[in-house]
Parts: structure tokens; C-alpha cells; sequence
């Protein structure tokens, strides 16, 4: 019997530009023409002032650790536990929750605040997932 699949996310038309980013290695964030807050999860509208004048950017990838809980149940397909579900904070400001890899999934080894960076995990033709690991350096 194959091994269940982790579930993907489904572009919709206001987020497709956010997995076009993911597919090509970057991480887009959106930045409101208006009152210049940048947000994610994306939207046609900013949601701190409601204008409609918005741009897409490449964000730097960078971020640290908000916070974290470590899952070692085995409950979600395409998960081995343990494994992070994780807040991340991004440079620019926003927070996306996402997971940690390339580090123990412990509580010594992910300490609140430490610097991150974003990595690319392809599912298939269509998603990469961004993930973060520790920074390097």
C-alpha cells in the first residue's frame, strides 16, 4: 500500500502568484501601494487600510523563530514525527507558519528567536512548499 500524501495547498487566483514565487525559489509577499504594510497570507486588498493598490515583491527569505510546537503524534499523512509546526516572523514583518528542517526537532536544538531561512520543498509539478531551516552564520 503507497504511503499517504502529505495535502496540498490549492491555488486560487489571488495566491497563484505566491506558488509561481515557491515553484521559481522565491518567497513573494505583498506591500500595499498605499500605506506601504506588507501581509501575507496574500489577498487583493490590503488589510490594514482596505486599498487595492498592492504589489507583489521578492521578500529576502529571512526571518527567526516566534514560535514553535513539536507534533509526535503520528496523525497528519506525509509527516514523520516529530516535526515542527512553526510561526515564523519575516524580516519584512509578516508571520507565516510553515516547518523547520535541517535541525533537530527539539526543544534545545529550536530556541525562540533564533535567525532562519527559507527553503524550497517541491511536492510535485505544481507546489513547493516554503519550509525554514537555521540560518547559516
Amino acid at each position: 500500500m503507497a504511503e499517504p500524501q502529505r495535502a496540498r495547498p490549492k491555488p486560487t487566483p489571488e495566491t497563484q502568484h505566491f506558488w509561481d514565487g515557491t515553484q521559481a525559489g522565491e518567497l513573494r509577499l505583498q506591500r500595499c501601494d498605499a500605506c506601504a504594510h506588507v501581509y501575507f497570507p496574500p489577498r487583493p486588498f490590503c488589510p490594514s487600510c482596505a486599498s487595492r493598490k498592492v504589489s507583489i515583491f521578492k521578500a529576502s527569505g529571512k526571518g527567526f523563530l516566534y514560535s514553535y510546537v513539536i507534533n509526535h503524534r503520528p496523525a497528519a499523512p506525509g509527516f514523520t514525527p516529530p516535526y515542527a509546526i512553526a510561526v515564523v516572523e519575516l524580516a519584512e514583518g509578516p508571520r507565516m507558519m510553515s516547518n523547520i528542517i535541517d535541525c533537530p526537532q527539539t526543544p534545545e536544538a529550536l530556541e525562540l528567536n533564533m535567525k532562519l531561512e527559507v527553503a524550497f520543498e517541491k511536492l510535485d509539478d505544481k507546489i513547493t512548499l516554503p519550509v525554514f531551516r537555521p540560518a547559516k552564520g
